[in-house]
């Protein structure tokens, strides 16, 4: 919803700079703590970045990452050092976005009432059947967490004047041909290459590896060979779809549900209507008189979509003979919607109505009446839904109970279970950084916290999906980290070092090999492959050997030009370039232009950011125990 409105006053450029969280829209600055201390995690040149603030936009970042992840992040979530730089990023980003608010109050830009108000009206999440409709919008904002229409405009307004500054600073990068022309002959390039590759593998069978040198290497890296901190847990999983599988629905529920629900099974009345508009300007006597003469006409037998071309004031549905498209009951203006709704097919045109907008004639063109869906067409969908609802009310319900009995019993689970009628179950191992299904990061938390881990406590109640299913937990057996032994691991790190000294070997052969060929001496007993046309991205050979021959230079005569590329399995690469081709400017993509302006935009505005940073006083105060939520 608010990246449509953010499309009407940004370009391209600008919404790659400043993407916000789309998918709950909360506004990271509604609110504050109404005490006395501070709670600020940041101080922007003496605007301060407050706790709640900060909370509010990480919660926002985590609901999008959940969304674009799904259950993948939960591992995400259980990296403590991931989360930290999340947390990091998401306050430096609202770092930038009061920087910005900064510098455009202090060059005065502003945006107008019209420009929000428009930029309202032109959403079409705010609109019904391509037309704005209050209680759509007034409906949206409030999901969102906007409960006043004011509190969304000014959102609006602070989002719409930093994005106008955005793009003033973006707006001044441009393209030339010639640059275009450079980057296509640099894109399209291709090279004629020779390469032998030389395998470590060959050199495998005469590595020796010493004890004292896989001791040497074991103690040297000690930290890979450590097993991480390791739980088991019993839990008591309480799952609405378990409960749900458990409803009988009275006899007659689905039926009376149905009727008392009728109107959620109907379609809306409809209607289409053309009208001519005639406005007031400074004459209502005269414009009133106007309108009456254009009814007149209409009456007398003249068409009513040529009229509505020459005379209406609303040009939109003017140009297409007065037509206003279908709409619903409340959708006008209430004088317009009382005239319309009490025409008929046969009785299709209105006398002059007055409205704020001034004198309208309206004639009726066509209208759906009211369908209802049969009751065996939804009977299945009433029934989950009644499944649904009464298993939600006992989920909450004993989701209380299992909460004050884990609490009041905290030294075992059998309570617990028995209280919902659940078995206690067994995890397998987990770790601190590993969440899975249907162990989440919260769960992993609650597990390794010291009342759970350390004072082997029950936990509390942990929603493991919101709405869906809940758990308590307790450690039945704890490994702490530790490092495994050299007799466990000695295999490993021969197998390793045998590489290791394997790849050296290839290497030393591939830089001798580079050598006789850059001096120009006999290198006929290594086989080269001969490859013509080698594209800078997407061709047939390994990218690492593609790499190396384009960091090569052309080749001139009388100077070989090669090199060598380390290939990821551990082999090496000669490659030696024969020919380079210049893409041609036939071939350029029609996107070019616009991406190397989007590349320069973006390292401007960055630019403009650090800038902004090097001049400001800021004071950065986030915890390291900040909520994690």
């Amino acid at each position: 919803m608010l990246e449509r409105i953010r499309e009407g006053s940004s370009g391209i450029t600008a919404k790659v700079i400043l993407g916000l969280v789309i998918a709950t829209f909360v506004f990271a600055g509604v609110g504050t703590y109404n005490n006395n201390v501070d709670t600020s995690v940041a101080i922007v040149n003496g605007d301060k970045i407050s706790q709640q603030q900060f909370d509010n936009a990480y919660q926002n970042q985590r609901n999008r990452m959940q969304q674009q992840y799904g259950e993948m992040f939960d591992q995400l979530a259980g990296n403590e050092l991931y989360m930290q730089n999340l947390r990091t990023n998401v306050l430096e980003q609202q770092i930038n976005e009061l920087l910005l608010d900064q510098h455009a109050a202090k060059l005065n830009i502003r945006v107008s009432d019209e420009q929000i108000k428009q930029a309202i009206l032109t959403t079409p999440e705010f609109q019904i059947d391509g037309k704005f409709d209050n209680n759509r919008y007034l409906m949206v904002i409030n999901q969102a967490g906007f409960y006043q229409a004011t509190a969304f405009r000014d959102y609006l307004r602070v989002d719409m004047t930093r994005r106008q500054l955005i793009n003033s600073i973006m707006a001044s990068e441009f393209s030339l041909p010639y640059q275009q022309d450079i980057a296509v002959k640099l894109a399209n390039q291709t090279r004629d290459i020779n390469y032998a590759t030389i395998s470590a593998e060959q050199f495998k069978a005469s590595v020796d590896v010493s004890e004292d040198e896989v001791n040497e290497y074991y103690q040297a890296n000690l930290a890979r060979f450590a097993t991480p901190e390791q739980i088991k847990l019993e839990y008591v999983h309480l799952d609405i779809n378990a409960l749900k599988a458990d409803v009988t629905l009275a006899e007659n529920a689905v039926n009376d549900y149905y009727q008392d629900n009728i109107d959620s099974y109907s379609t809306v009345e409809r209607r289409r209507a053309s009208h001519i508009l005639i406005e007031f300007a400074d004459d209502e006597a005269a414009a009133k008189q106007q309108a009456e003469d254009i009814l007149a006409k209409i009456q007398a037998g003249e068409d009513f979509a040529a009229l509505a071309k020459q005379h209406s004031a609303d040009t939109f549905s003017g140009d297409n003979g007065g037509d206003l498209d279908w709409f619903e009951k409340g959708s006008m203006d209430p004088n317009f919607d009382e005239a319309v709704f009490a025409l008929t097919l046969d009785n299709n045109l209105s006398s002059v109505v007055k409205t704020d907008f001034g004198f309208h004639i309206i004639k009726l063109t066509d209208l759906e009446a009211v369908t209802t869906q049969e009751f065996a067409e939804v009977k299945a969908e009433i029934t989950e839904l009644l499944k649904q609802e009464q298993a939600l009310e006992t989920f909450y319900a004993l989701q209380g109970e299992l909460a004050e009995v884990a609490f009041e019993s905290p030294d075992s689970l059998d309570e617990a279970a028995s209280v919902v009628n659940a078995e206690i179950k067994q995890s397998p191992w987990l770790t601190r950084g590993a969440a899975m299904a249907p162990f989440n990061a919260e769960v992993i938390s609650a597990a390794f916290s010291d009342d759970v881990l350390l004072d082997n406590l029950n936990s509390e109640v942990i929603e493991v999906a919101t709405d869906e299913s809940a758990m308590v937990v307790r450690v039945l057996e704890h490994k702490p980290s530790a490092t495994q032994p050299l007799t466990q691991v000695s295999e490993m790190i021969k197998t390793q070092l045998v590489s290791t000294k394997a790849a050296e070997q290839a290497k030393q052969a591939a830089d001798s090999l580079l050598a006789k060929l850059v001096a120009g001496e006999d290198v006929s007993a290594t086989q080269f492959v001969a490859v013509a046309d080698v594209p800078r991205v997407g061709g047939t050979i390994d990218g690492n050997v593609t790499k190396q021959a384009f960091l090569l230079a052309h080749p001139t005569e009388g100077v070989v030009s090669a090199g060598v590329a380390a290939l990821n399995n551990g082999d090496y690469s000669v490659v030696q370039v024969t020919k380079v081709t210049a893409g041609v400017a036939a071939e350029t993509d029609a996107n070019l232009g616009e991406q190397q302006v989007m590349s320069a935009s973006q390292a401007t505005f960055e630019g403009y950011i650090e800038d902004l940073k090097a001049q400001a006083e800021i004071t950065r105060n986030l915890p390291s125990n900040s909520p994690q939520f």
